[in-house]
């Protein structure tokens, strides 16, 4: 127990260096923000779409609620479209990342190139990307982990219903399941530039889990305020390269 409290807490430092990192370089800071801002715009607004039609939504695709009391009706409904806006978010997260990385995937090769640079004295025999494997990585790890981040959703939705327990213990399990989704993203690119695969990388980050998730919920939490991604995103790719290096490098940190 003491090492997971250790973990969670470095993986929070980790992701705190990084803000260190690009707020005093306003070259990262820009380079990281670009890209983010425009996947930013898209899915807010995509999600902004969702939340103020929720209502209509629901109450289309629930007809056979019609008749059933009002108190009833108005319960079930309030729980579905909780359920599916809570599933988009973590979707949107998981999509979020992996569209940012795919449109801005030679900015945050450089970032995470500078960071280790500085930080770690370079990472010997490192493979180049570029933005054609980039956006291929990105791409087949955010179809991936969209696949994943789906089931969980659906699972997530079905627990919503349970009383107390929907409304309670299904938010913040949510938010853990769309953290290890963020992680694994977010390390992408250092790893990669290690010759590290997918499976390869869940694997070291799930043998650090509490760290990983200590760096990543901050994260997902902080994502969900509208344009505050913009600073959060750099910063979680100069954090996501020190935590790569952490665990795969043996780095004292």
């Amino acid at each position: 127990m003491i090492r997971i409290v250790r973990d969670f807490g470095t993986g929070i430092g980790l992701l705190g260096r990084g803000f260190r990192l690009v707020l005093g370089n306003g070259g990262l800071l820009v380079r990281g923000a670009l890209p983010a801002l425009v996947t930013s715009v898209v899915l807010f607004g995509a999600l902004v779409g969702l939340a103020l039609g929720i209502g209509d939504l629901v109450a289309w695709a629930t007809p056979f609620a019609d008749g059933w009391g009002e108190t009833w009706r108005g319960v079930f409904r309030t729980a579905l479209g909780a359920g599916v806006v809570i599933g988009a978010v973590a979707l949107m997260m998981v999509l979020f990342s992996a569209l940012t990385l795919i449109i801005g995937g030679p900015f945050y090769e450089s970032i995470a190139e500078e960071v280790e640079d500085r930080e770690l004295g370079g990472v010997p025999q490192a493979q180049r990307i570029g933005w054609g494997r980039s956006a291929w990585i990105g791409l087949r790890d955010g179809l991936r982990l969209a696949g994943l981040a789906i089931l969980f959703a659906v699972a997530l939705f079905v627990a919503g219903f349970i009383p107390v327990v929907g409304q309670t213990v299904v938010p913040v399990v949510a938010v853990f399941v769309g953290a290890w989704l963020l992680a694994v993203e977010m390390t992408a690119i250092p790893f990669v530039r290690r010759g590290r695969s997918l499976r390869e990388r869940r694997r070291a980050l799930g043998r650090r889990r509490a760290m990983a998730l200590g760096f990543a919920v901050p994260v997902y939490l902080l994502c969900l305020v509208p344009l505050l991604a913009l600073v959060v995103f750099p910063a979680a790719m100069a954090g996501g390269t020190l935590l790569a290096a952490r665990l795969t490098d043996g780095q004292d940190l």
